[in-house]
């Protein structure tokens, strides 16, 4: 069978392939710009970076599955940034406070005959009404660094969420339904 390669650094996305039974004979973290083009979409914007992810690695490893991937955190129309320091958590946590947002998926995948398919999943979910001892709390964990919109749904924020519409593995940073159903349609196999 043809190799198949992670477009991704992401932890969280290589444990939720593992659950399905996938396991990459490589990951090939992309190194691309992930600026948000002026007037951007949040919809275009995970589509654009999924692809640009995929054709990166994917002109590395012909004849291979890959791969790409992205999560992005919408609220309305505005994208929310990877919390990368104690303010930008935090900014984030009070805008989604009380509200509900788009977690979007973006997945791209390369077969080895360089056909490829391209879905960008939606979930929904509803963040309780938080206080400012619940935001201090969270932020003091930690587990908001480097995470789109900056939280993780997996960890400590789970206590902050009644409800989700949509796919739960698509919210910790790939959609398994459909990674699956799209890996099938490119004729991937499972040993």
């Amino acid at each position: 069978m043809a190799p198949f390669i992670l477009a991704s650094a992401s932890p969280r996305r290589l444990d939720l392939l593992r659950q399905i039974g996938i396991v990459p004979d490589a990951i090939d973290a992309p190194r691309i710009d992930e600026a948000v083009a002026p007037r951007e979409i949040p919809v275009a914007y995970a589509r654009r970076m999924a692809l640009a992810k995929l054709s990166e690695v994917g002109a590395r490893h012909p004849g291979a599955f890959v791969l790409g991937a992205d999560t992005v955190v919408a609220c309305g129309r505005r994208i929310l940034p990877k919390a990368e320091d104690v303010a930008t958590a935090r900014s984030c946590l009070e805008l989604l406070s009380g509200r509900r947002h788009r977690v979007l998926g973006g997945i791209a995948i390369q077969a080895p005959d360089g056909r490829r398919a391209v879905r960008v999943a939606t979930t929904a979910v509803a963040f309780k009404r938080l206080s400012a001892d619940e935001i201090a709390r969270y932020l003091a964990g930690g587990e908001w660094h480097g995470k789109a919109g900056g939280y993780a749904v997996q960890g400590g924020a789970a206590a902050f969420i009644p409800s989700i519409s949509g796919s739960y593995s698509n919210v910790v940073g790939l959609s398994l339904a459909d990674t699956y159903a799209m890996l099938g349609g490119l004729g991937y196999r499972w040993s």
